[in-house]
């Protein structure tokens, strides 16, 4: 079991990488290097040979492997991302990049998403370094920069660029997983991931005549662009269950001792009150219009109207939207991915994940574990070019009425001690027993 050092050391950890301010505004614009030099001396203090690498100055990964005692077992990818989104001090009760620990609660950008997991590993290493512990499989430390943007700079590069490094792994573990969910009704929830749908960031274009805003234009740019825009917002998009969500579904319905009506799956969620938040967002594909750039004058009407939209894709449903797509926008408006990234589905009857079911069960023995698809995406979807089958699994036992999801990119992020040291436990025994 990880030592009592390491309980101190994941709260550290988090405040320092918190201090270190690594928000990512998109387009280049971060600097992941001191968070990145930090974590390597972490684990050069644990013996390790930590690797620093950048496709951009500044733009810094570290990657550093374990070797286990098995040389026959496949190596377990362990990563987490330095890079934050941006926060606005004056939007805070407590400054974003304080890292303060205040009333048992470490707060700052990050607490969350994802420098808690970051420190989490740091700590596990630090501690095996001092028993004299070796896992059974070589585990593979990633500290990834760019998440929160494209990731050229972080997880893609170093799947096109290293992929050396990583050889042997077959599955991979990080963020949004096996975090306490409260149903309101007395049940603690842990939802490991086993599944993200795909990203589409689209560019919209329509193009029309350009002219004086005080005559009647047929081929204006805005109105096809609004008109498109407004189609793709409004759409219904029609229920379809991946296997992991049918696995959820099946997982909950079982837990309150509700028919699990697959063919129905609109009516069971209705039943299964707040629990459905774990699975509402994952079983259709999705298409949110997000921004809107045309004109620089209110009486010139332009020749060009761009829109953006932030589209997901189910595991097998790339198709389905883009054929959506096309038929939404019509013929006046042209689409194109800005961002494109793979939809991904790990087993959820795996030893690996029956191993993380194990190890949160252990120490959280009254919760309930279940397997969900994530809304979003992760690092995973790069490392999936290498064929790492990936997992969200970022331990955390929460308190009720903490809530979880909005913390990500929200104000006053932020996560209690005792959450820490249970994902350094949690995290600990699974890496001991995979």
């Amino acid at each position: 079991m990880a030592d009592a050092l390491a309980l101190d050391e994941v709260v550290r950890f988090t405040s320092d990488l918190i201090r270190l301010d690594t928000s990512n505004r998109g387009g280049g614009d971060c600097r992941e290097r001191p968070a990145a030099e930090y974590a390597a001396g972490q684990l050069a203090g644990a013996g390790l040979n930590p690797l620093m690498l950048e496709r951009t100055p500044g733009r810094t990964n570290v990657v550093a492997r374990i070797e286990g005692t098995d040389p026959s077992a496949p190596a377990l990818l362990v990563h987490g991302h330095l890079d934050v989104v941006p926060a606005r001090a004056e939007d805070w009760s407590v400054h974003p990049f304080s890292g303060e620990v205040r009333d048992g609660v470490v707060w700052g950008r990050g607490a969350v998403d994802m420098k808690n997991m970051d420190a989490m590993i740091l700590a596990v290493v630090r501690s095996w370094a001092r028993q004299g512990v070796r896992p059974r499989r070589d585990v593979v430390i990633a500290f990834t920069a760019d998440e929160e943007a494209s990731a050229e700079d972080g997880s893609g590069f170093l799947a096109d660029r290293h992929a050396e490094l990583f050889e042997g792994c077959t599955e991979g573990i990080s963020e949004s997983g096996a975090f306490t969910f409260h149903d309101g009704g007395g049940r603690q929830i842990y939802p490991i991931a086993a599944g993200e749908r795909g990203t589409a960031w689209l560019r919209l274009t329509a193009r029309g005549r350009a002219g004086h805003g005080s005559r009647v234009n047929a081929d204006n740019a805005v109105t096809r662009l609004a008109a498109a825009v407004a189609r793709i917002g409004a759409h219904t998009w029609p229920l379809r269950l991946t296997p992991t969500v049918r696995a959820a579904l099946t997982e909950l319905a079982a837990l309150y001792g509700l028919e699990p009506d697959l063919h129905n799956a609109d009516a069971l969620l209705d039943k299964l009150g707040p629990a459905a938040d774990l699975v509402a967002a994952t079983v259709r594909n999705s298409a949110n219009p997000t921004m809107f750039e045309a004109g620089y004058k209110v009486n010139v009407i332009p020749g060009e109207a761009v829109a953006h939209i932030d589209g997901r894709f189910l595991p097998g449903g790339e198709e389905e939207f883009r054929a959506t797509l096309d038929r939404l926008t019509g013929p006046d408006v042209d689409w194109e991915f800005q961002h494109r990234e793979t939809a991904l589905q790990s087993p959820v009857d795996s030893p690996t994940f029956a191993a993380m079911r194990a190890a949160v069960e252990e120490f959280a023995p009254e919760g309930h574990v279940v397997p969900y698809c994530m809304a979003g995406g992760t690092d995973a979807k790069q490392f999936s070019r290498l064929g790492i089958t990936g997992y969200g699994f970022s331990p955390l036992k929460l308190p009720e009425g903490f809530d979880y999801h909005h913390m990500f990119h929200g104000v006053d992020e932020r996560v209690p001690v005792e959450a820490l040291h249970f994902g350094v436990r949690v995290l600990d025994r699974f890496l001991r027993a995979v």
